[in-house]
């Protein structure tokens, strides 16, 4: 992510009274008003938080479903152990590390990850995206078929930078890290999120910082992810790579991952 962007031009709303109360926690929580003429609107309904760009030809809402949608598509046809990042994380017989995922976005990958058995720390330092993830996850908890998975997930809100350089517990064996948001691919959900987020997120121009961090913190590696055709994250040069037909893994290796803990 980039440098923590003032959330400007949006509120907070209730799509139903019966989320007034809770809509009036989130906007002191975000620091946003209730009402006025935005531009964005963060949504409290029955489906959960969600965000949404106000206005004529807008497209529609954007909120984290971890039970339905894309991500339940991915969950149930998407590869398994076999998916490019379970290879890039290290994941093999006998071997599940545990994560740090230090720009967890709308946390699509971290669900990933945690499906296929690793504990997964998530740090987000967009307060609004960070809302969102929470409340996907909250939601998750009581469903039958995702609970086991989202308990792997925990979320911290803050820069990850910080986090990293003042992290007291165990060191993750694994940190990845995905700098692009929203993703740079062409499919229609990614346009419509790039279109809500970019005038939050914007660039990511402490990346190297980023990067140095995680190869100061991680036991085994850090991954960071990137388009094809981008260049590495200025600093420490990968050790490898592996390469999709629109992205791409960059792998920094410190120790090999092992069945037996190590």
């Amino acid at each position: 992510m980039s440098q923590d962007s003032p959330l400007a031009s949006i509120r907070v709303e209730a799509l139903d009274p019966l989320y007034a109360e809770a809509a009036s926690v989130l906007a002191q929580q975000l620091g946003l008003p209730l009402a006025g003429n935005t531009e964005f609107a963060l949504q409290l309904c029955s489906n959960g938080l969600q965000f949404v760009e106000l206005g004529d030809n807008a497209p529609g809402p954007v909120r984290v479903d971890f039970v339905e949608g894309a991500v339940a598509h991915r969950r149930l046809f998407g590869g398994g152990s076999g998916q490019m990042i379970a290879k890039a994380v290290g994941i093999q017989a006998g071997v599940r590390p545990n994560v740090l995922d230090a720009t967890a976005g709308l946390g699509r990958d971290a669900f990933v990850l945690a499906e296929l058995g690793c504990v997964v720390t998530l740090i987000e330092r967009q307060p609004l995206i960070a809302a969102l993830l929470a409340d996907g996850l909250q939601r998750a908890q009581a469903d039958a078929e995702v609970a086991a998975i989202v308990a792997r997930m925990n979320l911290l809100g803050g820069n990850a930078i910080d986090l990293m350089k003042a992290w007291h517990d165990e060191a993750p064996q694994v940190i990845y890290l995905d700098p692009m948001f929203p993703h740079r691919d062409k499919t229609a959900l990614v346009k419509k999120e790039m279109r809500l987020f970019r005038p939050l997120v914007g660039a990511d121009d402490d990346a190297p910082d980023l990067l140095a961090a995680a190869l100061a913190l991680a036991t085994h590696r850090v991954v960071v992810k990137r388009p094809r055709k981008a260049p590495a994250v200025a600093g420490e040069k990968p050790g490898y790579v592996l390469e999709g037909k629109s992205s791409r893994f960059d792998i920094y290796p410190k120790k090999s991952l092992k069945p037996k803990n190590d």
